[in-house]
């Protein structure tokens, strides 16, 4: 016997409360980013420290992304995301109040990113539910509106933290607290705001509930595809963004003059605008019938590891500039690429958690800074984006050897052949928000 807990009517901008909460979360994951270098400076941090602290909030956002959907299914959307506005804000202060203790900073990386994992894996589809919830009201339809209005919350957060945190730093008062605090007021502000929102998520209650760790199982994972394709550039990439906005910002803090922090700032604010403007191109690359997406975004990744190996050598700005927007346009299709295979493979059961699963893999390229940095005692950094380069030229192999393989049942057999291959309804926004519903 089952009951059924039902949500409050759903008006037309129910969704909005949720998008301004993932806004303000994503802000304040990414306003750490640009400050590296400050923390060096004021904290006396060595690189090893500063980047490690850059990587401790995939402490947790991987365990927030792996659990927070399979537990929004039995528990409904609203308990998943609310305490994420208020988990966030908890990060800034701690941030704030944690200028030289690299325990405090690490406390609070961890809080931010505990709060952006919650509101990847609940907060899109949520956003999602109330949107189609409100077309249904209404009668017209939305035109999936919903994962793009997701997208686009995370992706404004995500540059206006970065931008507005690295202006802050460089010129406001107070450059180890302001920026935090002005975070800290807004995430307050999302999280009273989002109260109001109701609940999308039909709850049945069973005589017995099944085991949690039965809903965590993804089976998709060992399919072939994910496996040859997927894999091999998912770490890419957040590595490229790492390296675009972490690693080398910080080798052109004597080359930037007077406003290191700014410079920063700038890269951060570059690297991820290329990311999202090569969205609009992903739409015209991805296609359900190759690995052409996967096999480009590598290519290009191999471009701006060169780029990176040039720039580290000759440390001027615009040779940096380049780089970090190559390495942008790298992460950008790269992350497209990778959702846009995830939402074939997956059927409609295993879809979050699989994309959780792939998000997870991407995140993992944060810690390609932290190794670098330990690295550089024995080699130059020239040398090691040389090396990274070497290891994209093989994954590159990887992919393009699997250009056609295991694709899922009925994706060649269901399309007629075209005139080219383009697969213009491929998965856009910066974090890759997705369709409830399989591509194929």
């Amino acid at each position: 016997m089952t009951r059924a807990r039902p949500g409050a009517p759903v008006g037309p901008r129910a969704w909005l409360p949720v998008a301004v909460a993932m806004l303000a979360v994503a802000w304040g994951g990414n306003e750490f980013t640009p400050l590296l270098v400050m923390y060096r400076e004021v904290g006396h941090f060595s690189a090893v420290t500063v980047d490690a602290l850059l990587a401790a909030y995939v402490l947790g956002i991987v365990p927030a992304l792996l659990l927070g959907g399979p537990l929004s299914d039995r528990y409904g959307r609203r308990p998943l995301l609310l305490p994420a506005a208020p988990v966030a804000l908890a990060g800034s202060l701690v941030l704030a109040a944690g200028a030289e203790s690299a325990a405090l900073l690490a406390v609070g990386r961890v809080l931010c990113g505990v709060a952006l994992g919650l509101v990847m894996a609940v907060g899109t589809t949520w956003i999602k539910e109330l949107t189609d919830a409100a077309a249904r009201a209404s009668g017209v339809p939305d035109g999936g509106s919903g994962p793009r209005r997701a997208g686009l919350a995370l992706t404004l957060g995500f540059l206006a933290g970065a931008g507005v945190a690295a202006v802050l730093a460089q010129w406001a008062p107070w450059p180890t607290h302001t920026a935090y605090l002005l975070h800290a007021a807004l995430a307050a502000v999302a999280g009273v705001w989002v109260l109001r929102v109701p609940e999308t998520r039909v709850v049945r209650v069973p005589a017995v509930r099944g085991r949690l760790l039965d809903d965590l199982r993804v089976p998709a994972v060992a399919h072939r595809r994910f496996l040859r394709v997927v894999v091999p550039v998912a770490p890419w990439v957040f590595g490229c963004a790492g390296s675009a906005y972490a690693v080398l910002p910080g080798l052109m803090t004597e080359t930037a003059g007077s406003a290191p922090i700014a410079f920063s700032g700038l890269m951060t604010v570059l690297g991820l605008g290329c990311g999202v403007g090569i969205q609009v191109l992903g739409r015209l690359i991805d296609t359900r019938r190759s690995a052409r997406a996967s096999v480009v975004a590598m290519s290009i990744v191999v471009v701006g590891m060169g780029l990176g190996a040039l720039a580290s050598a000759r440390l001027d700005l615009v040779t940096a500039l380049v780089a970090a927007a190559v390495l942008g346009a790298g992460y950008g299709l790269a992350l497209v690429a990778g959702l846009s295979e995830v939402q074939r493979i997956a059927g409609p059961d295993d879809l979050a958690g699989l994309t959780a699963v792939y998000y997870s893999l991407t995140y993992l390229g944060f810690f390609v800074p932290v190794a670098l940095a330990a690295l550089s005692v024995r080699w130059a950094y020239a040398q090691m984006f040389l090396g990274g380069l070497a290891v994209a030229v093989a994954c590159l192999v990887i992919v393009a050897c699997a250009w056609r393989a295991h694709l899922p049942t009925g994706e060649r057999s269901a399309l007629p052949e075209p005139a080219d291959e383009t697969d213009r309804t491929a998965v856009t926004g910066a974090n890759g928000a997705l369709d409830g519903a399989r591509m194929g």
